[in-house]
Order: C-alpha cells, then sequence, then structure tokens
C-alpha cells in the first residue's frame, strides 16, 4: 500500500502505511506536532483499534477488508468560520469515488453532516479535525473510514461496496482513485469555487427537501430539510417555521 501513485499534486504524494495503529487521525496529528508531515501527507493502515467517529463513536472495521486513512492539508486560504466548506469538499469528494464505482444511482448520498450513505445504510465516514491559527485554517486532519470488500456487519445500518455489487475490489488501487478525487474536489475549494460545491452537496444530501420524522429534544418530530447555513448547521422546516440543528441536536429516525 505504501507504493501507491496517485495522480495528483500532492495529496498522497507522501503515504505512511501502518498495518496496525489506533487512529490514523491520532498518528497525522503526531506527525503535524513533530513538523514531518508535508500538505497532502497521507496516512493509510490495515487496522485501525480506536477509530473515531462523529458524535465521539467508534469506527469499527475489519481489518484488511476496507480503506482506512487520514490525509494531511493545510487551507490557510480558508477562514475558521467557513469550515464546513471543506467538510462538504470532502464529502464530495468520497461521493464522486463512490459515483465512479456504482455509477450515478440516486440511493448514493451524503448525509449529513459528511457520512456517505447508500439508501438507510452506511457507506463510509469522516472525521475531520482542524487545527486553528488565527481566523484561518492551519492544518486540517481528515479521517476517512470506507467499507470496502467487508461482508459481515454488526449493524444492519452498514453496507459495503463488495455488499453492494457482489465482488471484490482492490484496496490500493481503491485508496489511489480515492486521493485523486479527494484533491480534485480540495482544488476546486481552493479556486474559490464555493457555491458550485454548494450545489452539488445540496443535490447530494440524503432527505434534502423530503419530509421525515426527526427527534428533536427527545420528541419525535416532522419536517423537511431545506438546506444547510453557512457554519454547518442544518436547516430544517417544521410547521412552517426555518429551525437551524448541530450534529447533536437533531436525530434521523429511519
Amino acid at each position: 500500500m505504501e507504493a501507491l501513485s496517485p495522480q495528483t499534486l500532492f495529496t498522497g504524494q507522501q503515504i505512511i502505511w501502518l498495518p496496525e495503529c489506533a487512529s490514523t487521525n491520532a498518528e497525522a496529528q503526531a506527525l503535524i506536532v513533530k513538523n514531518s508531515a508535508t500538505d497532502g501527507c497521507t496516512i493509510i493502515t490495515d487496522k485501525q483499534t480506536a477509530g473515531r467517529g462523529q458524535r465521539g463513536n467508534r469506527w469499527e472495521a475489519v481489518p484488511g477488508e476496507n480503506l482506512t486513512l487520514s490525509v494531511i492539508w493545510r487551507p490557510t486560504f480558508l477562514a475558521a468560520a467557513d469550515q464546513f466548506q471543506l467538510s462538504q469538499a470532502v464529502a464530495l469528494g468520497v461521493l464522486d469515488w463512490a459515483t465512479g464505482l456504482l455509477g450515478p444511482d440516486a440511493a448514493l448520498r451524503v448525509k449529513w453532516p459528511n457520512d456517505i450513505f447508500y439508501g438507510s445504510q452506511k457507506l463510509g465516514g469522516i472525521l475531520i479535525e482542524n487545527t486553528l491559527s488565527g481566523p484561518k485554517i492551519q492544518y486540517s486532519v481528515v479521517g476517512i473510514g470506507l467499507n470496502v470488500n467487508q461482508r459481515e456487519f454488526g449493524m444492519p445500518t452498514a453496507t459495503s461496496l463488495a455488499w453492494l455489487t457482489g465482488r471484490p475490489y482492490a484496496l490500493p488501487t481503491q485508496a489511489v482513485r480515492l486521493l485523486e478525487c479527494l484533491e480534485r474536489r480540495y482544488l476546486q475549494l481552493r479556486s474559490g469555487r464555493v457555491s458550485q460545491l454548494r450545489y452539488d452537496y445540496l443535490q447530494a444530501l440524503y432527505r434534502y427537501q423530503q419530509r421525515h420524522y426527526y427527534e428533536i429534544e427527545g420528541v419525535r418530530t416532522a419536517g423537511q430539510i431545506v438546506g444547510v447555513d453557512e457554519t454547518g448547521r442544518l436547516a430544517v422546516e417544521i410547521e412552517g417555521q426555518l429551525r437551524t440543528f448541530g450534529l447533536q441536536e437533531i436525530r434521523y429516525i429511519h
């Protein structure tokens, strides 16, 4: 896996392959502290023993069957207040990767803020940890876990490429494709094409402009997702009123 050669300007040009680690995001943070990571440095592992997900959840994956990696970027062009723009770009990069394998499919969606879903099942998760310097982002560690060849899951809400297509995939090949897709979207962000990213994100957003039930403050509530605000809060129309929610403030009911 360490011999990967993605066709990129910088993303994945420095590859650090670890057979096993606690967390690729933690390894990335350690490299930043030691000042030994180039822009685009990528840490990949076969076995992550303490992977982290959104909401403090753990990310579970069978060793050697999936993609588990972290990319270090230096988006110093991006204001701290605009962090969600990076989240959109990363989610779309991963979605582009999945679309390249599954084809354009209405079931393939980004579940806010940046999980990758097929129907109501999770195909991949993203955890971005930003280091700020004044009003700007100094470093971003982009952790990505994707279910590729795993066939059995401890929960019914997970799926994988192999499960969906009935065939296995070469992980090194898919890692290269993923890094290329990520950099294309990152360069789109860096060049200021924010409105295009926002449009693409909304078009791919799970349950966008559909009426569904959510749990809000412990209460089952009907609402319709109508967008995401500039800070990344989910905008939901409930009984004719527009409300916005942070990650811990709303839960999807399937």
